[in-house]
């Protein structure tokens, strides 16, 4: 059998090859926005057109996970995911030759396309590589990567400017990628990719299953929970100012505490979920109502100010500790040989969700009702786990048919 060949070791050497992939492709679509005053005066562009270049990459890679999830199911992870990060990497990389801003669009483009593929094919590998006792850290430290290169970038990239042009911290950003490639290449090995899905199941688990009411509903909760954490990261700060003249500096620390509890909260979530294993459900539902309490909390009471952000490190970690868990269980609401797609389709609700909120949230603060922004998150969160209760009601008779395919 396939899991007795592996080891607690291997596990973690797997984990660090495909963590390290996903933390490139969160890094690499934030350390463009620090360049954007210095492309300003280069190329002599709007504000408009620099947002576009962030807008084409996270659009591009947000429309192309599920199509791309559809060849690793059929085709094979590894081969994406080399020649994915490779793209993605070259693609910063020659922005450092361009002369023109159009083309810097274009390469955004094809940074996007790259990108794409992190997501489904990550998964499905994991999926296939990983012990099933091990599965819940795993998806808790590709999650925490991501998350670390989107904290890592802006700074990284504001301190390579005090050093050097922006073509040349560009062109060595871009090639770090490809040590990375030589290590997945290296190593490939012990990358396995998930169990094939029978031929006769072909039919019934292609585009179909992706409209199927179980995955619509985990591509909703994954979409409400979204469209929940963008609220609460773009406009906390305001929100705490207007209702309780909290000064901005202590509003910042208590975003900050949320957000690094967020982070930090995936990695109890997936030493949770492999301990507890079984109902997975239970532990999603008690960890988010203890955040949305904790949400509401923030917007219903004058908290001291030494202890507000305390409070938002604890709602954040709670919410970041459900969130693996939920991973997993979509994981498990796989068929055989799916999870390319279905991975790729459902975790394009998360950009979405953090792109369709900040306005409508912004719209309540203009009207002067900056008091309902924290019990509409709330609202949002709670409505998640209706269809995370819906989804696991409705995957958990067809999981426990279901064979793996030989």
């Amino acid at each position: 059998m396939r899991d007795a060949a592996l080891t607690p070791r291997r596990d973690w050497q797997i984990c660090g090859l495909i963590g390290t992939g996903h933390f490139l492709s969160h890094f690499y679509m934030l350390c463009l926005p620090p360049l954007f005053l210095a492309w300003r005066e280069e190329f002599g562009v709007s504000f408009a057109m620099l947002g576009l270049a962030v807008a084409l990459m996270s659009g591009v890679t947000a429309a192309l996970q599920t199509p791309v999830g559809f060849l690793v199911d059929r085709h094979g992870a590894r081969p994406f995911l080399v020649g994915g990060t490779l793209l993605m990497a070259l693609s910063i990389s020659a922005m450092a030759f361009v002369q023109d801003y159009r083309l810097i669009l274009l390469l955004c483009v094809l940074s996007g396309i790259g990108n794409s593929v992190i997501h489904p094919a990550d998964y499905a590998i994991l999926a296939g590589s990983v012990r099933k006792e091990f599965m819940g850290r795993a998806f808790a430290l590709h999650t925490f990567t991501g998350n670390l290169g989107f904290a890592l970038a802006p700074p990284v990239v504001a301190l390579l400017l005090l050093a050097m042009d922006w073509r040349t911290a560009l062109l060595l950003l871009g090639l770090l990628g490809v040590p990375v490639v030589g290590a997945i290449l290296w190593q490939s090995r012990v990358l396995s990719d998930q169990p094939r899905a029978r031929k006769e199941d072909g039919a019934a688990h292609g585009a179909r299953l992706l409209l199927s009411r179980p995955i619509l509903a985990f591509f909703a909760f994954f979409l409400l929970s979204a469209m929940a954490g963008s609220g609460v990261s773009a406009f906390l700060i305001t929100v705490l100012g207007k209702l309780w003249d909290t000064p901005v500096a202590v509003a910042s620390m208590a975003l900050t505490g949320y957000m690094a509890g967020a982070t930090g909260g995936t990695l109890v979530g997936g030493w949770w979920a492999d301990k507890r294993g079984g109902n997975l459900l239970g532990l999603v539902v008690g960890l988010t109502g203890v955040s949305i309490a904790l949400i509401l909390s923030l917007g219903l009471f004058p908290w001291n100010e030494w202890l507000l952000p305390w409070v938002a490190l604890l709602a954040g970690l709670c919410l970041g500790a459900s969130r693996t868990p939920r991973d997993v269980m979509l994981k498990e609401a796989c068929p055989p040989g799916e999870v390319g797609k279905v991975f790729g389709f459902v975790s394009a609700g998360l950009p979405l969700g953090s792109a369709v909120m900040p306005v409508p949230m912004g719209l309540l603060i203009d009207l002067g009702q900056p008091g309902l922004v924290l019990p509409v998150v709330a609202l949002l969160l709670a409505l998640s786990l209706l269809c995370a209760g819906a989804a696991r009601g409705m995957t958990a008779p067809a999981a426990a048919r279901a064979q793996p395919a030989e």
